[in-house]
């Protein structure tokens, strides 16, 4: 009896001991501990809307270029690890399918302190459908996701005489498949990369409630960067599906996005 109650009291004690040392080692992950490669990469993935079932093979296609291309990568959905001590190791925060409110006040602000130090930021496809609220944020991505209709084939162009090394690898012109996003107005001076034929897919949708898209017209962008606030942006809205994230056209176009928020670096000279 003595013995049994003494299993008891000594798991009582050893249990919350081992989730605070848990706890404690989670939150800890940081760029610090290392080794040293070109540069720091925080992959933020969280939801507060819309969950993509194409995350778990869109971090897998990050995780392979940060080997591929010696950057270390540290992946969390955790908002906490946006705070200014955390960020300092930090070179590129990229929002990867993320949708909703996702950080409160105060990590708003480390956020933007962070960009403002002259730091990047990598948004990809849903990272304009997060944080509508925030204006500082929209005029970071550039331009606010509005509607979408089903996914589709379409013809998908670079904007002539672009300079950006994230499209060198890419042809002119050539089909993909994937969920085409109609955007609201242009927020920031933005640089074109990409554009999607509407022509070419049916751009046109009704959500109900008077949610309705009728396409952008003639021009129709894509993909643009930008420098803001002190730091650089790039964005894509490529990237609904899991199957693209299988293709080095759009996993090099995202690097090319990553090295550049990163470094300043891959403008190429006309």
């Amino acid at each position: 009896m003595f013995f049994a109650f003494f299993r008891v009291f000594i798991s009582a004690l050893v249990i919350p001991v081992i989730l605070i040392l848990t706890a404690t080692k989670s939150y800890g992950v940081g760029f610090e501990t290392l080794p040293k490669k070109q540069f720091n990469v925080l992959l933020f993935t969280k939801n507060e809307g819309w969950h993509h079932k194409s995350k778990t093979n869109a971090v897998k296609a990050i995780e392979g270029l940060a080997n591929k291309h010696h950057f270390n990568l540290v992946w969390h959905e955790e908002s906490h690890y946006f705070n200014d001590k955390y960020l300092a190791n930090v070179d590129v925060v990229i929002f990867l399918l993320t949708t909703g409110d996702i950080l409160n006040t105060q990590e708003q602000k480390a956020f933007e302190q962070f960009i403002k130090s002259g730091k990047g930021f990598v948004g990809v496809h849903s990272a304009s459908d997060t944080e509508y609220d925030w204006p500082w944020y929209q005029r970071l991505v550039g331009r606010s996701f509005s509607i979408h209709p089903v996914i589709q084939t379409a013809v998908l162009s670079k904007v002539a005489n672009t300079s950006f090394i994230g499209l060198n690898h890419m042809p002119q012109q050539m089909l993909w498949t994937d969920e085409w996003y109609e955007f609201g107005p242009e927020l920031s001076k933005l640089n074109y990369l990409l554009t999607v034929d509407e022509q070419s897919y049916n751009p046109h949708v009704d959500w109900g409630n008077n949610k309705i898209g009728k396409g952008m017209g003639a021009f129709h962008p894509i993909s643009w960067y930008q420098n803001y606030d002190g730091g650089r942006s790039f964005y894509t809205a490529l990237g609904h599906t899991s199957a693209v994230y299988n293709s080095e056209f759009l996993t090099e176009h995202i690097f090319g996005g990553i090295y550049w928020a990163a470094t300043g670096k891959g403008l190429n000279k006309k």
